[in-house]
């Protein structure tokens, strides 16, 4: 996948995944099956968790609700 997002934008968006799959795990889901609980496809999600996907905010709260967080519980990076 070719993207012209900044070194900067690509780190944001590898912690923002790291802290998913993190959440994800700690929740007990595989990703394919948390992928199937929020209605997103499990590619989707991987590439989320990678780091590769600029996120819309309609999946943000997906995957929010799916880890039973708020939106901006799962975007304070300060929380581990």
């Amino acid at each position: 996948m070719t993207n012209t997002y900044s070194k900067k934008d690509r780190k944001y968006l590898q912690s923002f995944g790291a802290r998913v799959r993190a959440l994800r795990k700690k929740a007990g889901f595989s990703q394919e099956d948390f992928a199937l609980e929020i209605g997103l496809d499990r590619t989707y999600m991987g590439g989320v968790e990678r780091g590769e996907r600029n996120l819309a905010l309609l999946n943000i709260r997906k995957i929010a609700a799916g880890l039973k967080l708020t939106e901006s519980k799962l975007l304070d990076f300060s929380l581990k």
